[in-house]
């Protein structure tokens, strides 16, 4: 008997949307970076993309424990002297809340090929609406944690 291993071409896809309203924020990117791995399947496989697509509403609303709100900073660096810049929370979240979350999950997932191409299976919306109903997103609470 032979073990069995799954080919790309067999994966099948499914979709999750997932309401991000009143969510602590490193809870919902670990379940958010499992479901896009793939660890959820029973055909996991760490050398290949098993995961599913992931759909993420309501961002603006996610919330951080303790004053991580007000003293969490996000890093940039241009390249130049002196070019980096710090982005507190609160300004990132006002701005670009899409952006929280996928660099939440981003550090959750493979630094290589394959996180990358993970990631690309996270779709981020601020408000309550998406543009992913045809692909008839399942609630992302059918999953076993």
């Amino acid at each position: 008997m032979k073990t069995y291993s799954v080919k790309a071409r067999e994966i099948e896809r499914d979709w999750y949307v997932v309401d991000a309203a009143d969510q602590v924020l490193g809870r919902l990117a670990t379940r958010i970076a499992s479901v896009l791995r793939g660890k959820h399947k029973p055909i996991y496989s760490t050398h290949l993309d098993t995961g599913d697509y992931v759909v993420v509403v309501n961002a603006e609303r996610v919330r951080l424990t303790g004053k991580k709100a007000d003293q969490k900073e996000y890093f940039r660096h241009s390249g130049y002297m002196g070019g980096e810049r710090f982005i507190p929370f609160r300004r990132m979240l006002d701005r670009h809340p899409d952006r929280v979350i996928k660099l939440a999950v981003k550090g959750m997932l493979p630094k290589n090929t394959l996180g990358r191409q993970m990631l690309g299976k996270l779709r981020v919306y601020a408000g309550p609406e998406h543009p992913h109903a045809p692909q008839h997103p399942r609630p992302f609470d059918t999953i076993a944690e």
